[in-house]
């Protein structure tokens, strides 16, 4: 009964055991086609840890999703991108091999320029179709689907509104991810260096917008390729810069 007794407590100990995130600041400022970016200051409670994120909040009934892809050299980085591409933000794209050849699905203006793969970390799909801007695991992807901008990312960060369990949460880095929550809405962000464990906590369980509640979120390319772009509704832009070349983007752009 004692060591029964003891496992119990170990368990209530281990499911309280995770940070909880609390919003100290946050600022907002518009973009384009009500496009929202959002610079939010977080700190764990627990460890007096902090955090940043940089998001962009977007409706899938007027934007939609862009892959861009730079298979030669000189390659842009993902302001200049954005800028050329006419995007209202974007984020960093997926993984590439050190020949900068993409790992994992790449659909591009519907003609798909690298497969679908199956390996342990990129278990989903950031896509773009005429039901809007989803996020999928491999098995829900359908080639059927008029897919016209797809990208394989991953690890899932959040899905069902749940956190995702099992995550790393030994090696923080910089984080760039892309999520899907209710009403319509989606979002493309960045965070500052957190575990994976840490960065699906943070969009599981904190309140990042008004009205927001992601139900689905997906980490992309993080560490030194993670990157932010947003263009300001009175012109000019709000950038944090990739810290070396990549391989593709995902830009957001008006229907």
């Amino acid at each position: 009964m004692v060591k029964r007794k003891a496992a119990l407590l170990f368990l209530a100990v281990a499911a309280t055991a995770h940070a909880e995130w609390t919003i100290l600041s946050t600022d907002s400022e518009p973009g384009r086609t009500s496009v929202v970016h959002r610079h939010l200051v977080l700190e764990d409670s627990q460890s007096n840890e902090s955090a940043t994120i940089d998001l962009a909040l977007f409706s899938m009934k007027s934007c939609t999703l862009r892959v861009i892809d730079q298979p030669v050299s000189p390659r842009s980085d993902l302001a200049r991108a954005m800028t050329q591409e006419k995007c209202l933000t974007g984020v960093n794209g997926g993984y590439f091999d050190p020949s900068f050849g993409p790992i994992g699905l790449r659909i591009i203006n519907g003609k798909t320029l690298a497969p679908l793969v199956r390996a342990r970390l990129i278990t989903g799909v950031l896509l773009a179709s005429p039901h809007g801007v989803q996020i999928v695991r491999i098995g829900e992807f359908s080639r059927k689907q008029k897919t016209t901008a797809a990208i394989q990312c991953g690890p899932f960060l959040v899905d069902g509104g749940q956190r995702v369990r099992g995550l790393d949460d030994s090696r923080p880095a910089r984080r760039t991810f892309a999520a899907i929550g209710t009403e319509s809405h989606a979002v493309l962000g960045v965070c500052s260096e957190v575990s994976l464990a840490e960065l699906a906590n943070i969009l599981a369980t904190t309140q990042l917008a008004e009205d927001l509640k992601i139900q689905r979120a997906i980490n992309l390319d993080g560490g030194s390729s993670s990157a932010f772009w947003f263009a300001h509704e009175s012109g000019g832009a709000f950038s944090i810069s990739e810290q070396k070349n990549v391989r593709d983007f995902v830009g957001i752009v008006a229907k």
